[in-house]
């Protein structure tokens, strides 16, 4: 009997019937891909249905998956010998056995299941009729009692004590709690099924609240709800009331797949006296589940009632999907943290969504008791993985924090020195020794630098990358000589960066002569943790990351030590290797072969599969041109060096005033920097262009600050569909949006219909090659490929220079999502029109997305754009 799963050629589940021919290909793309366990890198424009194809081929493998599972366990007790002649009643009597045996714990969590969604509803409906209580303020746990000597409580933890194994999501305290609420209850979750795993990871909070509503709509989902017959009440007075009503009463009778959401504390944590306070809020909640005077969280289990109440609201979690929002509300009802609720529920859970960071960081993965191991990782918007990987292994330590620690550490061993037993002094000291040797380098670099005044370029003398070995040379014999490793591991288990915290916090409060710098206010970061991210990253690969020492600041000036992390693959391969299959997926993904590059340099060429689809929109609803001339004739050329000259920035402003007079209601135009956007918009503001752009439609442009652009769009969307009713020509009117590469409206943004009937890109957006990061990162790529003997593992060219193809490929991704601004879905129609010459080159246009196909056009002239634009316009007038 072969276990194997053939790859289905429709999937019943999907919920729209006929899908798309991309929509099926992309769904048996994705199911083989995960069956085979490979790794897939998948593009699939947005509008295309994305998500709700991701889910349905991963949901319909897992589904698959688990029957298989119980084919496997029967046919292992069975044996092998088992033949036509022996199979009598006797036999099909055992087989059945054995089959209600193995679907009886599971059928016996379903029903568990169907008693926590009534309970949800019985919950639901009270709190429609009430307020909310909030809880009682915590009572003092007789288990965490003050002892007599309150300096015992700062002394590091037992390196002997263990944690319970599957609650290591939780403090050292709470486990204990857990520990004692176990023998007293007796109750256990050994027995309880777990499961494979399907785990879905996006970039934001709000790309992944996208997720639950697609799952929704899976038919495997639908299959027990009874549909609400219409009642002509919806119209009526209260009809939203009742209408709330009928889905509650509906809600128990639903069946979906068990999935929970992960997310922060910031977007979790339901107490609203610990968010007011203006502190970190991941430390201030640790505090308070260690807190020596029993001032706990009151949404934390108790010791009456503690595994009851979490394993009840667990199994509410995991009734129906709930995204982060749902989780809060739920939490408040029910009276229990979502933030620790919702980790308790991992194990039983067959979809797991969670942000980035949370899948990519092994210490966070350790944290959540997220083990891959045979699982399947979905990774959506994955353009933007690499760099996000990059940025999770920078690490900083300021000047500043480097001293404090050294004097918190300092103060601490002279306290309780003789109080410390042999092994936590040999560690400490050691420490201490690590630390005054990255103090008296810092300072000596400092002097030695402000000592240069003869440096052309004060910014490029006052910085200096080394490799790791070099820069712990620079520490000395005996610090070079300490074991990282060993310390940080330490650190870890001894929580001792909280425990000195917490004593120079007690001392402050004892002593108002305290020293400044050890002043720390409740829940902010103790700098030792913040030393221990930066030790950790010592510990890696010598050719994998780079340290940069720099002055920063105002006038006066700070050392500042950060780690920059060269290569994406070093962590991202830990994933790839403990998972079944890594799917990879986005809406432009291109160009691809650089993410298999830089990912998966040295993953066997047969276990990486890509698929790339074009658009589901006809060829006639998309109009791709590149404009290679001005309208005098000049070759529009946007290199970085010409674009303060002002003949340039005259004809630039010359081409967007031909544009907004045929494009029609909203116009999306992508300047390669904030800078050119600064200096092309003042020049035309100086000689009447931007009032000329005025009078056919409104100016946006993007603003400088994150809390500005929810205000932008709101004016520029406005702006687009307030049309005014007596324009004789419709493409007069509407608003122009000038925006910049690959900042805050580049990405994730839903420029639909008529918010954007064309996006324009001006010229390449290329890196500035000045930066010592991007440098050092251009020369790793550059070893790595020299180093290379298997010239199978190279891409296209053996004698490629893999830097330039690397500052090229950050180029056009960067492109390829400001493109991927327009065309949202099947009815939208636009233009997409690229300003430089260097893109009819074939190396760049083969690296645009694959959905624009063949639309490419070069116009030689910039009359022929307009020809080209006119038409088009017109076209979709009439329609």
């Amino acid at each position: 009997m072969s276990l194997h799963l053939p790859t289905p050629d429709h999937f019943p589940a999907f919920p729209y019937d006929p899908p798309y021919t991309i929509q099926v290909d992309l769904m048996r793309h994705l199911y083989r891909a995960i069956e085979e366990k490979k790794v897939a890198i998948v593009e699939s424009p947005t509008g295309t249905g994305k998500t709700l194809s991701l889910l349905c081929a991963s949901m319909s493998w897992l589904a698959d998956e688990k029957d298989r599972a119980k084919k496997g366990k029967l046919k292992a007790m069975l044996g092998e010998d088992t033949n036509s002649t022996t199979k009598d009643w006797v036999v099909e009597q055992s087989l059945e056995r054995i089959r209600r045996d193995l679907e009886s714990k599971e059928e016996e969590y379903e029903e568990r299941l169907l008693e926590a969604r009534k309970r949800e509803v019985r919950l639901k409906k009270m709190a429609q009729a009430r307020s909310v209580k909030r809880p009682k303020k915590a009572q003092e746990l007789p288990s965490i009692a003050i002892v007599d000597d309150n300096d015992g409580i700062f002394l590091p933890d037992s390196e002997v004590c263990q944690h319970q194994e599957g609650e290591i999501y939780i403090s050292p305290a709470l486990r204990a709690l857990m520990a004692k609420l176990d023998k007293t209850s007796g109750n256990t979750l050994e027995d309880e099924p777990t499961c494979t795993k399907i785990y879905y990871a996006s970039r934001t909070h709000s790309q992944l609240t996208q997720v639950l509503p697609e799952l929704k709509k899976l038919r495997q989902s639908l299959c027990n709800l009874h549909p609400q017959e219409p009642s002509s009440a919806t119209s009526l007075g209260g009809s939203r009331k009742r209408q709330l009503d009928h889905e509650m009463d509906d809600l128990w009778k639903q069946s979906y797949p068990r999935s929970v959401s992960l997310g922060s504390r910031k977007q979790l944590c339901i107490n609203d006296e610990l968010r007011a306070v203006n502190r970190d809020l991941d430390e201030r909640c640790r505090e308070m589940l260690n807190d020596p005077e029993g001032k706990r969280c009151p949404y934390l289990p108790t010791l009456d009632n503690g595994e009851t109440r979490m394993i009840e609201f667990r199994d509410q979690i995991l009734a129906s999907p709930k995204d982060i929002e749902d989780l809060a509300e739920l939490g408040r009802i029910a009276g229990t943290c979502p933030y620790f609720g919702s980790r308790r529920a991992i194990p039983q859970a067959e979809l797991v969504t969670l942000p980035y960071n949370l899948l990519l960081q092994r210490s966070a993965r350790d944290a959540l008791g997220i083990d891959l191991t045979g699982q399947v990782v979905i990774i959506d918007e994955a353009h933007n993985l690499i760099s996000t990987i990059l940025s999770l292994s920078t690490t900083c330590l300021s000047y500043y924090i480097l001293t404090t620690s050294l004097q918190q550490l300092a103060t601490y061993l002279s306290r309780f020195r003789t109080r410390l037993s042999g092994k936590h002094m040999v560690h400490l000291k050691r420490l201490l020794v690590f630390l005054d040797a990255l103090k008296k380098y810092a300072t000596e670099w400092q002097n030695s630098m402000m000592k240069k005044e003869t440096c052309t370029e004060k910014s490029a003398c006052k910085m200096e990358v080394l490799t790791i070995s070099e820069f712990m040379e620079h520490l000395g014999r005996k610090a070079s000589g300490i074991n990282l490793l060993e310390i940080e591991k330490y650190l870890k288990t001894s929580k001792i960066a909280r425990k000195i915290s917490s004593y120079i916090e007690k001392q402050e409060e004892d002593a108002s002569s305290c020293p400044t710098s050890y002043r720390k206010q409740k829940g902010e970061i103790p700098p030792l943790n913040v030393v221990e991210q930066f030790m950790l990253s010592l510990t890696g690969a010598n050719d994998d990351g780079r340290i940069t020492i720099s002055l920063v600041g105002g006038s006066e000036k700070q050392v500042q030590l950060k780690y920059q992390q060269l290569n994406p693959s070093s962590n991202f391969m830990e994933v790839v290797e403990a998972a079944r299959s890594v799917i990879l997926a986005g809406g432009t993904m291109s160009p691809i072969p650089d993410i298999a590059d830089q990912l998966f340099p040295n993953l066997a060429a047969d276990r990486i599969t890509t698929f790339s689809c074009g658009h589901i929109i006809p060829e006639t609803s998309l109009k791709t041109l590149v404009v290679t001339k001005t309208p005098c004739g000049d070759p529009t050329d946007y290199k970085a060096g010409r674009l303060r000259d002002a003949n340039v920035i005259d004809d630039l402003g010359r081409i967007l005033l031909n544009l907004v007079c045929v494009v029609p209601a909203g116009m999306v135009i992508f300047f390669p920097s904030y800078n050119f956007l600064t200096i092309a918009s003042a020049a035309w503001q100086k000689s009447g262009k931007l009032d000329k752009i005025a009078q056919k439609k409104q100016i946006f442009l993007e603003p400088h600050e994150g809390t500005d652009v929810e205000k932008v769009l709101i004016g520029y969307a406005a702006a687009v569909r307030n049309q005014p009713k007596e324009s004789s020509s419709f493409h007069r009117n509407g608003a122009v949006l000038l925006a910049v590469v690959g900042a805050k409206l580049s990405e994730g943004l839903n420029f639909a219909d008529e918010l954007a009937r064309a996006v324009v890109v001006i010229g390449l957006p290329f890196a500035n090659l000045g930066s010592p990061e991007l440098q050092e990162r251009l020369k790793y790529v550059k070893r790595r490929e020299e180093k290379r003997t298997d010239v199978t593992l190279r891409i296209n060219n053996v004698k490629r220079d893999a830097a330039a193809e690397l500052y090229e490929n950050m180029c056009m991704n960067a492109v390829n999502q400001s493109i991927g601004r327009a065309i949202r879905h099947r009815g939208d129609w636009a233009s997409l029109i690229l300003l430089d010459q260097r893109y009819a080159l074939d190396s760049i246009r083969n690296k645009l997305p694959k959905w624009i196909g063949n639309s490419v056009t070069v116009a030689g002239s910039f009359g022929q754009v307009m020809t080209e634009l006119g038409g088009f316009y017109r076209n979709k007038g009439k329609r």
